[in-house]
């Protein structure tokens, strides 16, 4: 690694911990609504009607942003058998291909994503005292988060370890 890339990289290593972090909270806050739920709806005998669409948002956030860390370290799901039976080149030459293919991916998901949250921005969420078009949050950010990690792999390469033990 150049000195020029240990800033960026540090910022892009920096991020993708908030952004797990962020994957991971929104989990929990999904585990918790849901469970207000089932104690709302079994015990109270009164169902929220915000439970449904709130848990909904949250773990778009959490698969999207969840999905962008995965691209970072490029432990997406994959079909790898024809990657690793090639030469060194090929390989390599896949391995840009995939991480082309992510980025544009990601591109599509943040354009239209961004997209849809700004249009059903004003509409009212049906249960929920929110916009509408928080639905797309996930969308719209997670795409976002995927082609800037898949730029990253494009241009420094193999990813470093999640975790260095």
């Amino acid at each position: 690694m150049t000195s020029s890339e240990a800033p960026r990289r540090g910022l892009l290593d920096h991020l993708s911990r908030i952004v797990l972090g962020l994957a991971g909270a929104a989990l929990l806050a999904m585990a918790l609504v849901q469970a207000w739920q089932v104690f709302a709806r079994y015990v109270l005998n009164d169902s929220p009607g915000w439970t449904e669409p709130v848990a909904l948002i949250l773990m778009s956030v959490a698969v999207m942003f969840g999905a962008a860390v995965g691209v970072r370290y490029e432990t997406h799901f994959a079909f790898q058998t024809l990657a690793h039976s090639m030469p060194g080149p090929i390989r390599s030459g896949l391995a840009s291909l995939s991480r082309v293919i992510a980025a544009a991916t990601g591109l599509g998901l943040a354009t239209m994503g961004g997209y849809l949250m700004l249009d059903d921005w004003t509409v009212p969420l049906a249960g929920a005292p929110l916009p509408s078009g928080l639905k797309f949050l996930g969308l719209a950010v997670g795409g976002v988060l995927i082609l800037i990690f898949a730029l990253e792999r494009l241009f420094t390469g193999a990813p470093k370890p999640l975790r260095e033990d």
